[in-house]
């Protein structure tokens, strides 16, 4: 049954991993792709490693990082208040507001970001789409998740840069036709990448995501991980490997 938030916009509850994990999301504004389970799982924070979400909506990178990484503390930062009180919200429906804490902020702005620096990990599902090269949302929140207007790549690593220190990681998922510029963003910062995974759509398709892990003043080598099939064939069913993103075990 939908729910409304205090600004009178209606809400769903959506769970994962078998009912364990609750999702709040605007109906009719934002809501969560696949891009973002896959940020989730890629990620691999190590024991009690404190980490910020920049950008994170409705917070849930965040939620699936906690409930997967019952020992790491998160922050998170998001730019619209709606999107940051049902963040907050999530948090604590979930038992996750000891060490899942959301702030309303622009990344672009050093004094909005936390006080807990240096992070160890950054997580972000950036805003990819060209301001000028795309036709824009007609809803200003999901036009601010999905197109680079309060924030584009450079803010992100920008962001990151300021707050974790040497050796810390960014963890990033980013549509595989800007690759090019993704890259080149990248080598033109203080980040190395360390592991890439390119995301299809079934076997045989064109690579669709990058997920891509970089380090701060890292060394040259990059691990590049098996493709990964989000779909059996066109039409079909979710493989395997997908299918076990959203179950608990």
């Amino acid at each position: 049954m939908a729910q409304q938030t205090g600004e009178g916009r209606e809400i769903t509850a959506d769970t994962l991993f078998d009912g364990r994990l609750r999702c709040c999301q605007h109906r009719d504004g934002y809501r969560f792709s696949v891009d973002s389970i896959l940020l989730a799982h890629f990620s691999s924070p190590h024991r009690s490693e404190r980490v910020l979400d920049l950008g994170c909506g409705c917070g849930v990178v965040s939620l699936i990082m906690a409930f997967r990484h019952p020992n790491i503390s998160i922050d998170c930062l998001e730019i619209q208040p709606a999107l940051a009180r049902l963040a907050r919200m999530n948090a604590v429906d979930n038992g996750f507001s000891g060490r899942m804490r959301v702030f309303e902020g622009d990344m672009r702005d050093s004094g909005a970001l936390p006080e807990r620096t240096p992070y160890d990990r950054v997580v972000c599902n950036p805003p990819y789409r060209r301001r000028d090269g795309s036709r824009i949302n007609r809803d200003p929140e999901q036009a601010a998740a999905r197109h680079e207007i309060t924030a584009d790549l450079d803010a992100v690593i920008a962001a990151a840069d300021r707050t974790l220190g040497i050796g810390g990681r960014l963890d990033l998922v980013y549509p595989a036709s800007r690759g090019a510029h993704l890259f080149a963003r990248l080598g033109a910062s203080v980040f190395e990448p360390k592991r890439l995974q390119v995301v299809h759509s079934y076997p045989g398709s064109p690579g669709k995501i990058l997920l891509v892990e970089a380090i701060k003043k890292g060394g040259e080598d990059l691990e590049i991980l098996p493709p990964f099939f989000i779909f059996n064939a066109p039409g079909g069913d979710y493989t395997p490997e997908m299918e076990k993103l959203y179950r608990a075990s």
